[in-house]
C-alpha cells in the first residue's frame, strides 16, 4: 500500500480496507481514546493522587512529631517538675514584704564592711512587673576599686536576689586630684507578687 491508495479508501466500508490501513486506523483510534481518557479522567486522578501524597507527607510529619513528643513525655514531665522546683527555689530567694527592710540593712552593712562611705542610699518606688515587683535603690559611695569589688561581691553573695545596674565610677571632686573614687549605681531587688493581686 502506498500513499496514492489512501485516496481510494472508502470510509463507508472500512471492512474492505487492506490490513495495514485498518491497523493504522485502529492505532489512531486507540491513541485518540487514550489521549481523551487521559485528558478527561486520568489527569484529574493524577492531580488528586499528588494532593493525596502531599497530604500524606504532611500527616506523616505531624505523626512523627507527635510520636516523638509522646515517646519523650516522661522526660518532659520530669523536666517540667525540675523547672517548677527551680522556679520555686528562685521565688524563695525573692524577699517578701517583711524581709525587704532586712535586705536593705544587709546591703548597707555589706557596703560598710567593704570599707565604703555612703553618700546616698535611697530606696525608690516599687515598680510592678508581671508576677514580681522591682525595688530599685539608688546608691552613691566613696572608696577605691578594691572596696567597690568587695561590695559587689558581697551583694552577689547575699541569700536574696539583688542585681546591680548603671554603675558609674568617677574621681572624687578633690582639688588635689588625689583621693577616693565615687561609685554610683542602682541596686535592684525583687519581690514576688502572688496571682490574684495578693502580695507576699
Amino acid at each position: 500500500m502506498n500513499l496514492s491508495d489512501i485516496n481510494d479508501l472508502d470510509f463507508n466500508n472500512i471492512g474492505s480496507w487492506p490490513t495495514v490501513a485498518r491497523a493504522v486506523l485502529i492505532g489512531i483510534v486507540f491513541v485518540a481514546v487514550l489521549g481523551l481518557g487521559y485528558w478527561f479522567d486520568t489527569q484529574n486522578q493524577l492531580d488528586e493522587l499528588r494532593r493525596a501524597q502531599t497530604h500524606e507527607t504532611e500527616l506523616k510529619h505531624v505523626f512523627e512529631t507527635k510520636a516523638a513528643k509522646a515517646a519523650n513525655l516522661k522526660a518532659y514531665q520530669a523536666q517540667l517538675k525540675d523547672m517548677r522546683h527551680s522556679f520555686g527555689a528562685m521565688l524563695r530567694q525573692l524577699p517578701n514584704k517583711t524581709e525587704v527592710a532586712d535586705l536593705l540593712v544587709d546591703i548597707s552593712q555589706t557596703g560598710l564592711a567593704s570599707g565604703l562611705h555612703f553618700e546616698l542610699f535611697k530606696p525608690q518606688a516599687e515598680v510592678p512587673k508581671d508576677f514580681y515587683a522591682e525595688l530599685p535603690i539608688s546608691i552613691r559611695v566613696r572608696g577605691d576599686y578594691h572596696e567597690f569589688g568587695a561590695f559587689v561581691s558581697g551583694v552577689a553573695a547575699l541569700p536574696r536576689i539583688v542585681t546591680i545596674h548603671d554603675i558609674r565610677i568617677t574621681p572624687a571632686k578633690d582639688k588635689s586630684g588625689q583621693g577616693p573614687l565615687v561609685m554610683q549605681l542602682t541596686a535592684k531587688t525583687y519581690r514576688y507578687i502572688e496571682q490574684g493581686g495578693n502580695q507576699k
